[in-house]
């Protein structure tokens, strides 16, 4: 099984999550992603911010593990959010109709705490 290489990081003041998320998310590393991901969205009303500037490719796996969180988060009343500072990624969403899907930010929340909390391997959380 792949690395899952990223971070992840509270907000202050509050139980918002920043995962990292680092190389390529594709058939490969999905399953580890996935199975990562419902981790940190385990709990109740999950606060989850993706960012994923770092990513360098995604397919139709790494869309899947995206939409699975986001159905995950919002069976919890939770809120989930991307930040993705790549045109690569907004264009992928965008092409698939994903893009209204989600709520898309172009850069981290104001006041997010960024320090690393945990750190993987090397395609993605």
């Amino acid at each position: 099984m792949p690395d899952i290489p990223g971070t992840s990081a509270p907000l202050p003041e509050h139980t918002a999550r920043v995962v990292t998320l680092h190389g390529e998310l594709d058939l490969l590393t999905a399953p580890a992603l996935r199975v990562r991901l419902d981790d940190v969205t385990a709990g109740p009303c999950p606060d989850l911010v993706l960012d994923l500037r770092p990513v360098s490719f995604i397919d139709c796996a790494g869309l899947g593990v995206l939409c699975r969180v986001r159905n995950r988060v919002r069976a919890r009343h939770g809120r989930l959010r991307l930040i993705t500072g790549s045109i690569r990624v907004a264009r992928v969403l965008r092409h698939t109709g994903l893009a209204g899907v989600f709520e898309v930010l172009p850069g981290m929340p104001g006041g997010a705490d960024t320090s690393p909390v945990e750190t993987a391997g090397e395609a993605m959380v």
